[in-house]
């Protein structure tokens, strides 16, 4: 059955119109509250005489497009009780319908506070001013920081990881729970004392997952020793992956001796892989001046000081993570690879052309840049004897010989097969590694102790110590299904909301902005 519509059902419950007009720009309504006494709120009595009358102006959703005033009819109440410090008090409205001494209601407070959890400050008010609820920028995030987070139920299963405030100077902490898959705590910084005392405040927490760092771990041994902790699984074959890298790395002479280019002939190299040979030939001085000290039983400080070259540098010299001849850096081709590649398939091979076809798809790139990659590409078909003496990267040579065979071009074939045979612990360490993720994925507990008496005399014997140390939350990664995804996917949308708010939003508003949001 179809109802009358009633002016008093457009306003906040509680209220009667009186009256309404409009002005030219707002629609301006005349409204009285319907009770007949009010609520001291000093001492809780109940009153009925009326003392005046005031006027309050309103800020209200917007009718038909057009915003609203509303002009509140309110009264002053005396209050009778002989004990009470108030003798005359305002009318007091509920905090779901109006707040004290607010100039907008409630029902369009609870709008501004949305609009800015989903946009922030400027994008939410120039939307709201499309919307006819002009607001100020500065006033919609006071109203994120005013309801601030939603209190949280004691989780028993958190992942814990940092985020960088800024990259690689200062990184804040943050906190999920994941069985109710959303984030629970922002911490101002990564120091384990402050993760220790949070968590020391949360006795009820079973299960921890984090990453393979040693703050955490160390700060929930300390705070929740009887806690489970569960490395994640990401980490370990991401971990795994750079402990294959770093063995190729050092292997670098040896596979060199063995593709028959421990000299490499200049007259091979492209234009820009000359420039980087020059690079390397003047880090090799430097090497040689580094590793003659070390020999002599110099120690890394006194190296530093006679040198007058950094510790990290030093101290991967002394790896030998240093000692690649071409470095390979993210080329502005990556994405246009694959069209790239069909089209020198189909035999269109010269560079200037695909440098122009290519400029039609919207690459910016030069010329140089096309026809350094087709000459690349056309003596890499050559599999000859000369093609050997360039040598790959330390990391092209740890993705080919991660590559299956039927991927590889015949000159990468035949570069492979030639560093199996010359550096058999390469190959051993290979075989550890995919011997390892195949052990993650498939979740083989009992291959693990096994696994680590093999990888502890390869060549990522430093990636198995680290495991035996952290041994406890490796077999949890295995055996349980927790793991630090989730963590990871809300750091993702921290990084939205900072980013939002050109990385000046303090910690308070980010914690109610993703937070409060979810």
């Amino acid at each position: 059955m179809q109802r009358a519509l009633r002016p008093s059902a457009l306003v906040p419950p509680g209220f009667v119109v009186e009256s309404a007009v409009w002005d030219g720009m707002t629609t301006v309504i005349t409204v009285r509250p319907t009770g007949d006494a009010g609520l001291c709120p000093g001492c809780k009595a109940i009153s009925g005489r009326i003392h005046s009358r005031y006027q309050r102006r309103l800020t209200d959703l917007p009718l038909a497009g057009r915003p609203v005033r509303l002009m509140v009819v309110a009264r002053r109440f005396r209050c009778d009780t002989t004990l009470c410090a108030r003798r005359i008090f305002t009318e007091r409205f509920d905090d779901g319908i109006l707040a004290p001494w607010a100039r907008r209601t409630t029902r369009l407070d609870f709008v501004f506070h949305h609009l800015g959890l989903a946009l922030g400050g400027r994008p939410a008010a120039s939307f709201a001013r499309r919307l006819m609820m002009p607001v100020s920028n500065d006033t919609l995030l006071r109203v994120v920081r005013r309801h601030g987070c939603p209190p949280f139920a004691a989780p028993n299963v958190i992942g814990i990881d940092d985020w960088a405030w800024r990259r690689n100077q200062r990184y804040g902490t943050i906190i999920c729970d994941l069985e109710r898959r959303r984030p629970i705590t922002l911490l101002p910084d990564r120091e384990p004392a402050t993760a220790q005392a949070w968590l020391a405040e949360q006795p009820q927490i079973a299960v921890i997952a984090r990453d393979r760092g040693g703050g955490y771990a160390l700060a929930a041994t300390k705070a929740l020793p009887h806690t489970t902790q569960v490395a994640d699984r990401w980490h370990l074959m991401e971990n795994a992956s750079h402990a294959f890298l770093d063995a190729v790395r050092k292997s670098m002479r040896q596979v060199r001796a063995a593709v028959g280019s421990a000299t490499i002939n200049p007259d091979l190299l492209t234009a820009a892989e000359r420039i980087q040979y020059d690079g390397y030939l003047r880090r090799e001085d430097t090497n040689s001046a580094i590793l003659k000290q070390a020999e002599t039983g110099v120690s890394i400080k006194e190296i530093v000081r006679l040198t007058g070259r950094s510790r990290g540098l030093v101290r991967r010299v002394l790896r030998g993570q240093r000692s690649d001849v071409f470095r390979v850096r993210e080329s502005s081709l990556e994405s246009h690879l694959p069209w790239l590649d069909a089209q020198w398939a189909a035999s269109h091979r010269n560079g200037a052309d695909l440098w122009r076809c290519l400029k039609a798809r919207g690459f910016r790139g030069s010329l140089r840049v096309v026809a350094e990659w087709a000459t690349r590409r056309r003596r890499a078909e050559a599999a000859d004897d000369k093609s050997l003496q360039r040598v790959p990267s330390a990391r092209t040579i740890a993705r080919l010989m991660t590559t299956g065979r039927d991927t590889l071009s015949k000159s990468e074939t035949v570069t492979i097969a030639a560093i199996e045979h010359g550096v058999p612990l390469l190959v051993e360490a290979r075989e550890v590694i995919t011997a390892f993720h195949t052990m993650i994925r498939k979740k083989s507990h009992a291959d693990l102790d096994p696994w680590l008496e093999r990888a502890c005399v390869s060549l990522v014997a430093s990636f198995a110590n680290g495991l035996t140390k952290d041994k406890a939350a490796v077999n949890a990664a295995i055996t349980t299904s927790w793991s630090n995804g989730q963590t990871e996917g809300q750091i993702t949308k921290l990084k939205l909301v900072k980013r939002q708010m050109y990385g000046r939003a303090k910690l308070d508003l980010l914690q109610a902005r993703l937070i409060g949001a979810t």
